[in-house]
C-alpha cells in the first residue's frame, strides 16, 4: 500500500516505523528538523509542509495513496486533513482525535468529516486501563472475536503459585492456551516441560472465564472483578472515562480531583463514583482515605511527572498495583523500571489501533505485545488460508517457529484448539506470532 501519514510526532513516527519495510510510506510534517531526521532514520519519504494544504498533499501524490492517516496533536487539523483528502482523492482516511464529542458525531454518521475511521486517544487509553482492572497481575488485556476470546499478559513474581512450575502443571484450564513466555527481552514459545520463572511474563489466550481463573491462580490473595478497590487520581478526560467504564462493569471507584468545579461536574456525571476534592500528592489525605487498601491506583493527571509521583506515593503507602498514564511514550519503560507497575501510553494505544488497518492478510484485530516483541492477530479464515481444511498439527508444521494458534471461534462458539482440530473457512482464529516472522506469516493465514 501507499500510505501518507500527516504528523510526525510519536504516533505518526511509530506507525511509519512499523510500516516502512512493507509499504510505501510518505510522512508530512511542518518541522524541518523532524523531516530531516525521519528521512535518515526510516525508509520513508518525509516532506515538509502543511498537511491540510492541497498543494502539500499533491506533492505527496495523494491521488495514488491507498490510505491517509491524520495523526497530528490537533483534532481539528486531523479532521481538516481527512476532509481535504476526500475532496481530491479516494484514499481511505483515518483521523486521530482526543475529544470524544468528535467521535460521537462521527459514530452517528460514519461519513462525517470525510473520515472513514476515527480513533479517540482518550477513550482508547481508558479502555486499555479498564481491561487490566479486575485481573490481578495482568499487564495487558485485549478482547478478540467480539469479546469471546481474551489475550492477557501476566507478570509472575516469586510469590506466585505458578513460579517454578512447568507449563503442563500450570495449565489446568480447558479453554486456555499458553502462547508465550517473555523472559529477559526474548520470546519463548512454551512446551509442556517449559518451566515458568519468577520475573517471566506469561501470554495466554482463551475464554474470558478461563483467563479470570488463571488470574486467580497467578495471584490467589488478590480480589478479582468488581470487588477490587479502585482509586482514580485525576479528573482528566482519561480519568473520567476510566471511572465511567468501571461503573458500567459494576465497580464503585473513588476519584480524586483537585479543581473544585471539575470535581462537582464529575460527581454529577458519575453517580456510582465517590468523588473527592483534594490534592492527590497530600500524603496525609492519602493516609486518611486508606489508599494503602486500594487494589489498584490509576494516575490520570495532566502530566507524566505528576502521574509518576502519585504512583510512587501510592506504592509506598501500600497500594497493591499502580497504573500511570504516560503521554511521552519513551518514558513508559523508565517509569516501570523505577516503580510504576503498568505504564499506559495513549499514543502507543492509538498507534496499535491504526496499525491493524495496514496489515497484510486482512487481520480483523491486532494486539502488540510489549510494543515490538510479538503480535496477536484475529483472522477470518478463507479457503486460500494455509490453515483451512487441515488439522492444526499438520498446518502448523509448515509454519516457522514462533506461531501459536491460541483460540478459534466458529459461528460465535468458542473452540479450544488442539492438534487434531480442523479449522474451516469462515472460522475466526486468534494467533500469536513472534515479530521476527509476522510479515512472512500473516499473508499465509
Amino acid at each position: 500500500m501507499r500510505v501518507i501519514i500527516v504528523g510526525a510526532g510519536q504516533v505518526g513516527s511509530s506507525i511509519a516505523a512499523d510500516l516502512d519495510e512493507t509499504h510505501e510510506v510518505v510522512i508530512i510534517d511542518c518541522d524541518p528538523e523532524r523531516v530531516d531526521e525521519l528521512n535518515y532514520s526510516l525508509d520513508v519519504l518525509a516532506l515538509e509542509g502543511d498537511g491540510t494544504a492541497v498543494s502539500t498533499l499533491e506533492e505527496a501524490d495523494v491521488e495514488r495513496a491507498d490510505m491517509v492517516i491524520a495523526s497530528t496533536d490537533d483534532d481539528e487539523t486531523n479532521i481538516v486533513v481527512c476532509a481535504t483528502v476526500k475532496a481530491i482523492s479516494s484514499a481511505f482516511t483515518i483521523a486521530r482525535v482526543k475529544n470524544t464529542e468528535y467521535l460521537r458525531t462521527w459514530q452517528r454518521s460514519e461519513t462525517a468529516f470525510g473520515v472513514d475511521f476515527m480513533v479517540c486517544t482518550n477513550l482508547l487509553a481508558a479502555e486499555s486501563i479498564v481491561r487490566v482492572v479486575g485481573l490481578p497481575a495482568a499487564r495487558d488485556v485485549d478482547p478478540f472475536a467480539g469479546g469471546k476470546v481474551q489475550m492477557a499478559e501476566f507478570e509472575v513474581d516469586e510469590t506466585s503459585p505458578v513460579t517454578d512450575q512447568t507449563v503442563q502443571q500450570a495449565d489446568r484450564f480447558d479453554s486456555l492456551t499458553f502462547a508465550a513466555l517473555l523472559r529477559n527481552g526474548s520470546v519463548i514459545i512454551p512446551r509442556g516441560d517449559t518451566v515458568i520463572h519468577s520475573g517471566d511474563r506469561v501470554v495466554v489466550i482463551g475464554s474470558p472465564q478461563s483467563v479470570q481463573e488463571f488470574a486467580r491462580t497467578i495471584a490467589p490473595e488478590e480480589e478479582v472483578g468488581p470487588a477490587e478497590e479502585v482509586v482514580v487520581v485525576g479528573g482528566s478526560e482519561i480519568g473520567y472515562h476510566v471511572a465511567r467504564l468501571l461503573e458500567e462493569r459494576g465497580f464503585k471507584p473513588r476519584l480524586i480531583e483537585q479543581d473544585s468545579a471539575r470535581a462537582r461536574e464529575l460527581a454529577e456525571d458519575l453517580p456510582k463514583t465517590i468523588v473527592m476534592e483534594s490534592d492527590a500528592t497530600d500524603i496525609e489525605f492519602l493516609k486518611r482515605e486508606h489508599i494503602d487498601e486500594a487494589d489498584i491506583v490509576v494516575a490520570a493527571l495532566d502530566s507524566d511527572e505528576k502521574n509518576l509521583l502519585v504512583s510512587l506515593l501510592a506504592s509506598r503507602l501500600g497500594a497493591e498495583r499502580t497504573v500511570a498514564v504516560i503521554d511521552t511514550t519513551p518514558y513508559v519503560e523508565l517509569f516501570e523500571a523505577v516503580g510504576v507497575d503498568i505504564g499506559v501510553s495513549p499514543r502507543e494505544v492509538v498507534a496499535e489501533e491504526i496499525t491493524r488497518f495496514t496489515r497484510d492478510g486482512g487481520a480483523e484485530n491486532i494486539a502488540l505485545i510489549e510494543s515490538d516483541k510479538a503480535e496477536v492477530l484475529e483472522i477470518e479464515i478463507d479457503a486460500e488460508s494455509l490453515l483451512a481444511g487441515k488439522p492444526i498439527r499438520e498446518s502448523v508444521s509448515s509454519l516457522p517457529e514462533g506461531v501459536v494458534i491460541g483460540a478459534i471461534t466458529r459461528q460465535n462458539e468458542f473452540i479450544t484448539p488442539r492438534g487434531n482440530t480442523v479449522i474451516n473457512p469462515g472460522d475466526h482464529v486468534v494467533v500469536f506470532v513472534d515479530n521476527e516472522v509476522v510479515d512472512s506469516v500473516a499473508p499465509k493465514l
